[in-house]
């Protein structure tokens, strides 16, 4: 899908690109899963060559950022799917010649067209050149990477009540929640390892740029501050993340503490079963033994002393445990 925009009357408006007619004042091209058609008719409007998405999926800082034809072709590692319990990474590279904005993306994360909503109301957002819609799409992406940040933060709050509560569930019950436990967190440090990684890709990204414009004019001026304020978002937001990251962490042993404390109480219940019923199992020995003089044989009360002896054999090593503060 191709879709381009032109700057009129302080909002983006869209367009039809039509082959082999030029387009004056031309701000923004959307390429949302491109043809070969659509890439053939941008590179020949614009003189420059789309990368492909296997390019795109490179880690190599050198295919991510690099000027081409006299333009920046940016690539950065964006996020989607936030607000759901499956989110995905996916590239999307930034191509800045002259004024216009080219954007090439395989999917549709809602940054997107929340700016692009704004963006069609006049005097919303900044967007008179391709550089302005690029910050305004960056700027975009950091508040929804900061709702995701702050969302996560909740519901590792969460998660950490749930893991230090006191519980009065039974033991079968207590098992099933620290494994779904176990699963909330392990989906909590997914997301935030890939919310780091799209927050360096956005300063490198901001890095990049910055180095390449001179920023001589006023707009120049005014983007450079607005790609300080990115990159000062991109890093607390980073360190943010680390914080939650390290939490996720810690919310994790002590899962699996608790875990171990659970198989511990359950194996000390054996051993200490084991125990009990030592003795009565030794008396039980002794008095199956077949010998013809056996002194308790012909006793009226040889049975019932037996049992007896295995009933007091049995509760003498309890109580003691009990009373130790072993059980």
């Amino acid at each position: 899908m191709l879709r381009a925009y032109q700057h009129q009357a302080a909002k983006l408006v869209e367009i039809q690109i039509i082959p082999d007619q030029p387009v004056d004042g031309l701000v923004w091209v959307d390429l949302l899963n491109p043809s070969t058609a659509e890439d053939n008719l941008v590179e020949s409007l614009l003189g420059i060559v789309i990368p492909t998405q296997a390019e795109m999926e490179e880690i190599e800082l050198s295919a991510r950022l690099y000027n081409e034809d006299g333009a920046e072709f940016m690539t950065m590692t964006a996020l989607s799917k936030l607000d759901t319990d499956d989110p995905e990474k996916t590239p999307i590279t930034f191509i800045i010649k002259g004024q216009a904005l080219v954007t090439v993306r395989y999917a549709e994360p809602k940054p997107f067209l929340a700016f692009l909503a704004r963006a069609q109301k006049a005097r919303s957002v900044v967007c008179g050149s391709g550089e302005q819609v690029f910050l305004g799409l960056l700027e975009a992406m950091i508040d929804r990477t900061a709702d995701a940040l702050e969302r996560a933060g909740n519901e590792i709050d969460h998660i950490s009540r749930d893991v230090f509560g006191k519980k009065k569930s039974s033991a079968k019950q207590l098992q099933q929640d620290l494994r779904s436990i176990i699963e909330q967190i392990g989906a909590k440090a997914e997301l935030l390892t890939m919310v780091q990684e799209s927050l360096v890709s956005i300063s490198r990204l901001t890095a990049f740029h910055t180095a390449t414009d001179a920023g001589t004019t006023k707009a120049g001026r005014d983007s450079r501050q607005l790609i300080k304020l990115v990159q000062r978002d991109a890093v607390s937001l980073g360190e943010h993340a680390r914080t939650l990251s390290s939490k996720i962490n810690f919310l994790l042993d002590a899962t699996l503490g608790l875990i171990n404390l659970e198989q511990n109480q359950i194996i000390k219940i054996f051993s200490v079963a084991a125990v009990v019923f030592l003795p009565p199992t030794l008396v039980a020995s002794i008095y199956g033994m077949n010998f013809a003089f056996m002194p308790e044989l012909h006793w009226y009360i040889g049975y019932p002393f037996a049992l007896g002896l295995m009933v007091l054999s049995a509760v003498l090593p309890y109580l003691y445990f009990k009373r130790r503060g072993w059980l």
